[in-house]
Formats: C-alpha cells, sequence, structure tokens
C-alpha cells in the first residue's frame, strides 16, 4: 500500500508535554519486547549449565541500559530525527570509513571499532541510519516522483555506499539486509512491481560474476547450506549439529536447563547465533513456536504503529525498522534450520550480544515516537506554521 498526503499540510501547532509522551507509550508492545528478553536471559542461564556467568547477567545489564536508551529516544522532540536524519546517514557512513581503515578485528572480520571502553559495530548503526534517511528522503514524495528513475538514484545511492563498505568487512547477511530493508521502503513508496522484477532478473544474470567477488568462506557457506553432509566434521559440523538439536526437542522438549547438546558441548556459538536451537531443544516445537508467535505479534505491532501514523515520514520509519527487525528473525531462524545459509545474524533480543541490542533497542525507541507523535502532520519542508 502506498501512502501520501497532500503537499500543502505543514507541521500542526503539535506540542506534548513530557507527561503527556509518557502517557502515550504503547506498552503493550514494549511489554512483550521485555518478554522476548527474559525469555533470552533465561535461555542464556540454561546454556551456562545455571549459571548467570558468563551471559546471562552481562545481558540482564545490557537489557537497563537499552531499556533507558529506547525510553530517552522515544521521548525526544520528533522534528529532530527528521532533521537530522542525514547527519546520522553521514555519521554511520564515516563510522564504516572508519572500520575499513583502522577497524578492530574480530573472529576472522573487520568489523569492529575499538573505542577503548567498548567496541562498536557501525554496520549495526547503519541498519537505523539508513532507514532513516530514506524517510527523510521520501517523506514529501509523490507518485509522480518515485516513478522517475532520475528521482530513485539517490536513495539507491544511499543503499550501495553503506552495502559496498559493509561488504569488504566483510558482513554478507548485513548487507543483505540493508538491500531487503531498502527494498522494502521501495515497494511502500510506490516502486512499481515490473522495476523489482528488472532488478532481480539482473542480480540473476550477475550471479556469476558475483561469486567470483565473494570470499572463500563466503563460498564455503553457500556449498555448505546445499550440502552440508559433505564436510560433516568440518564446514558442515555447524549446522548439522544444528538441526540435530532443534529435531531432538520433539513437541514439548527436554524441560528446562535439560539441553544434552549444549551441555556436551555439541552446540557451537550457542549463546549467539544457535541459541534458537537452545530453547527448541529445552521447550520443543511448541516453545518455538510460541516464541515465533511473540516475534509475529511484534511485528504486526510495528506495520500497525506505522500505518497508525499521519505522517509519511513515520509510516516509513515504522515500517522500515520494522522489516528490519523481522528480518533478523527469518534469516537467523532460516540459518539454524538449514533452510539458509549460515550468514551471522543473531536471534533478536535473544542472543547474546551489546551492539545488536542496543540498536534494536533504539529502533523500537523511533518506533515508540512514531506512535507518540501519530497525529502529528509533516509539511514538505518540515516548518512549523508557529516558526
Amino acid at each position: 500500500m502506498t501512502f501520501y498526503k497532500d503537499h500543502n499540510c505543514y507541521w500542526k501547532n503539535y506540542r506534548l508535554t513530557l507527561i503527556e509522551k509518557i502517557k502515550r507509550f504503547n506498552y503493550k508492545f514494549l511489554f512483550l519486547i521485555c518478554a522476548v528478553v527474559f525469555i533470552g536471559i533465561g535461555v542464556l542461564y540454561s546454556a551456562a549449565n545455571g549459571s548467570w556467568h558468563p551471559w546471562a547477567d552481562k545481558q540482564l545489564l545490557r537489557f537497563f541500559l537499552s531499556l533507558g536508551a529506547l525510553t530517552v529516544v522515544s521521548l525526544i522532540n520528533y522534528r529532530l530525527w527528521l532533521k537530522y536524519a542525514y547527519w546520522i546517514y553521514g555519521i554511520g557512513i564515516l563510522l564504516l570509513l572508519g572500520v575499513a581503515v583502522f577497524g578492530h578485528v574480530g573472529m576472522g572480520a573487520q568489523r569492529w571499532l575499538n573505542l577503548g571502553i567498548v567496541n562498536v559495530q557501525p554496520s549495526e548503526v547503519m541498519k537505523i541510519a539508513l532507514v532513516l534517511a530514506l524517510a527523510r528522503y521520501f517523506h514529501n514524495a509523490t507518485l509522480s516522483d518515485v516513478r522517475s528513475i532520475q528521482y530513485m538514484i539517490p536513495p539507491a545511492l544511499m543503499m550501495i555506499l553503506p552495502v559496498g563498505l559493509i561488504m569488504e568487512q566483510p558482513d554478507l547477511g548485513t548487507s543483505l539486509m540493508l538491500v531487503f530493508v531498502t527494498g522494502a521502503i521501495f515497494f511502500v513508496v510506490g516502486v512499481q512491481i515490473w522495476k523489482f522484477f528488472v532488478v532481480i532478473a539482473g542480480v540473476s544474470v550477475c550471479i556469476p560474476i558475483i561469486w567470483t567477488f565473494l570470499h572463500d568462506y563466503q563460498k564455503q557457506r553457500v556449498l555448505t547450506f546445499l550440502n552440508p553432509e559433505n564436510d560433516p566434521l568440518g564446514a558442515g559440523y555447524h549446522i548439522i549439529q544444528s538441526k540435530i538439536t532443534i529435531g531432538s526437542g520433539g513437541l514439548f522438549g527436554k524441560g528446562f536447563m535439560e539441553s544434552t547438546q549444549s551441555r556436551l558441548n555439541f552446540l557451537p556459538e550457542k549463546q549467539t547465533d544457535f541459541i534458537f536451537t537452545v530453547l527448541s531443544e529445552e521447550f520443543g516445537f511448541f516453545g518455538s513456536t510460541a516464541l515465533i508467535g511473540l516475534y509475529f505479534i511484534i511485528i504486526l505491532y510495528g506495520f500497525y504503529i506505522g500505518y497508525r501514523s499521519n505522517n509519511f515520514f513515520g509510516k516509513l520509519l515504522a515500517i522500515g525498522l520494522t522489516v528490519n527487525f523481522a528480518l533478523y528473525v527469518f534469516i537467523n531462524i532460516g540459518m539454524v534450520s538449514g533452510l539458509l545459509p549460515v550468514v551471522g545474524v543473531p536471534l533478536p533480543l535473544i542472543s547474546y550480544g551489546g551492539t545488536a541490542m542496543l540498536t534494536l533497542f533504539v529502533g523500537f525507541g523511533l518506533i515508540e515516537s512514531v506512535y507518540i507523535n501519530r497525529e502529528m502532520v509533516i509539511g514538505p519542508n518540515g516548518a512549523n506554521e508557529d516558526d
């Protein structure tokens, strides 16, 4: 569906006090997010054999810090997100360039900036920055604008630049997420379907060329996805053990803290990318389905908040960030189930990790901000009628 507003509209004389903003929070949305986080902390506690250390305690601390970030972001003046969207995008690009020049190498990839106290992954920041920039660009677009090839060149370049920098790290999973999120926003603003088919056909034709530019480990991941049994003790070990773990849970699972695959260390990366398999073994098909159901409700809420917004910037922001969250879920669960190649995408709000949780909560804060300011109307120049 495409949403457009009359371009003679303006910022309404729209002011909310801090108390009014707090009252307008979507607490059901926030409760669902927190519920998933605490499920994740419980699974991390179990994965450490009934110990808060080394993962569950740190994840709990990160949750409270991230919750604070969500609150601050949601209460910040809504106009500032529109006003500084391009600046935030520019900072994201600079951070990615910083990674390319003096980035910290970890797990065979150069994806982090070492800030002394913490390591920051700028590619995570770009997932939000790109959505902000695209929402800013399209917020006053007309249908004739988006059907003009010339008008669509700048947003295409906004996507291509960070994708190119992230591919160099290398990080195929995040690169694909940025491409799909951009495609979703293009669809919402009204780009004709035939153009998507043209792009898909063009990419399909170029697959042999793209293959030559992939790193050896990326090629190996694709080949392992197609036939993991070809190297069961090497490249195919992760996915084979993941499938065994998921299948061993049966309908109802083995019970909390009764995951044998995890306890016997057959399952690699059990606290990060493959944590869904621990949950599946302990709580079975029904537990896994319940978690997926919670994810689905959160995603529906995100789309609903975007639909309720009276301004196009808010619609695109909420929808773009919700699609980003949905891609986390889809790619991770598809990856550990053997339906997709392993690309290193964590399970959102469940997997152990700081940068991913913080950026997700900042994204949720922006969605809450859209909900709080859902009645605001934004004109093409972003000016307030009484400014």
